[in-house]
């Protein structure tokens, strides 16, 4: 093969996965619906680092550092978004924090009211979903999530795929190095190990341009004034513990014909009682919910927040969830798979859609709640 075919054949491949990462992460075929809650990668790149638009990663804080976040971005873990005590006592339910406490948790990062909030994690959708929610039932409408996260971001950060490039050849390189020192020929060896280190020199130059940073720990954030006003509070997007026991009584006596249906989000040693998560006295799942695992819904193949609308509505077609119900998504903490479901529901049209912000923190601690195993 020769040479110039080779690097023919390179570019080629190189163009066309940039049009795919491009196709992919656009926000081509996006209903508007689906913009009222999402904000595609393409979109969401252009306002990296403009005035009044702030980057939140409801990753955790080793995420945030080891793995990677938007260049500039806050931290605002979203398990880390509910005002609860050991115990699982929820000062202010079914707000995830009180009005206080909040106004000063958004203002530390910078956000005002009129701060367009642009929510992201790894890929996956939870903990955006879970800063989304946070921002949204306290009234501030101006957030989005954004779909794939920093995943759609790095697939579109050219400097981020020549980085990617240089990293795969110093590998492939470096295997090489090994294969010439087991035949014995130094003299390649040697001049691999040169290779690899322009490579090594041309990431390291490469690095500070990148718009996902590793390594980094949160940025100091010039402090803002936010403020809740009281009369903007979203209440029909919370649920509290009493809403969900008179849905448990009402399923439990009406079965399928009830009008409530409770989702629980988790993983199956979770929902059967075998994996207790931080301080919960108690094992199990709500009564009477239906057990659909978040990973139904969220894309990892193409590394999105969500699948299709087709898809993910045939998932609640197969589990009987209809938009005459009064839904309650619940999870660990009210703030991360159970908000997957109910940006998903809200997506698909389904407008009686509350998480249960104080999920199984809550609802395993109290002894006077019943559980199922």
């Amino acid at each position: 093969m020769g040479k110039l075919f080779k690097i023919t054949v390179a570019l080629v491949l190189s163009i066309s996965t940039i049009t795919f990462a491009n196709d992919t992460y656009s926000s081509k075929g996006y209903t508007d619906r689906m913009k009222e809650y999402l904000i595609s990668a393409d979109e969401a790149i252009k306002l990296i680092g403009k005035k009044n638009v702030v980057f939140v990663s409801g990753d955790s804080y080793d995420t945030y550092e080891l793995v990677g976040h938007i260049n500039g971005s806050a931290l605002m873990y979203a398990h880390g978004l509910h005002e609860t005590d050991i115990t699982g006592d929820f000062k202010c339910s079914p707000l995830l924090m009180c009005i206080d406490t909040a106004e000063k948790k958004i203002s530390s990062k910078g956000i005002s009211n009129d701060t367009m909030v642009i929510a992201y994690d790894d890929y996956k959708g939870p903990n955006a979903t879970g800063v989304w929610l946070f921002f949204k039932h306290y009234g501030h409408d101006n957030v989005k999530i954004l779909n794939g996260g920093m995943a759609a971001i790095m697939a579109l950060d050219k400097n981020q795929i020549q980085y990617d490039k240089y990293k795969d050849e110093v590998r492939n390189f470096s295997k090489s190095i090994k294969d010439a020192q087991k035949a014995g020929d130094n003299k390649k060896a040697e001049a691999l190990e040169k290779k690899v280190e322009e490579l090594t020199k041309l990431m390291k130059d490469l690095e500070p341009k990148l718009i996902v940073q590793k390594g980094k720990k949160e940025p100091k954030h010039t402090p803002a004034t936010y403020k809740i006003d009281e009369s903007k509070i979203k209440w029909d997007l919370v649920a509290s513990k009493e809403d969900v026991l008179k849905a448990v009584e009402d399923i439990k006596k009406n079965g399928d014909k009830s009008k409530y249906v409770i989702i629980d989000s988790r993983r199956m040693g979770e929902v059967m009682g075998e994996v207790k998560l931080d301080n919960v006295a108690r094992g199990g799942h709500i009564p009477g919910s239906t057990i659909v695992e978040w990973t139904n819904i969220s894309d990892s193949q193409n590394k999105l927040s969500f699948k299709k609308l087709e898809e993910m509505q045939k998932v609640f077609d197969k589990y009987g969830i209809t938009k005459d119900k009064t839904i309650y998504p619940y999870c660990h903490v009210g703030a991360g798979r159970s908000t997957e479901f109910q940006v998903a529901l809200k997506m698909l049209g389904y407008e009686n859609v509350k998480t249960y912000t104080g999920s199984w923190d809550e609802w395993g601690n109290d002894q006077n709640l019943p559980i199922s195993r």
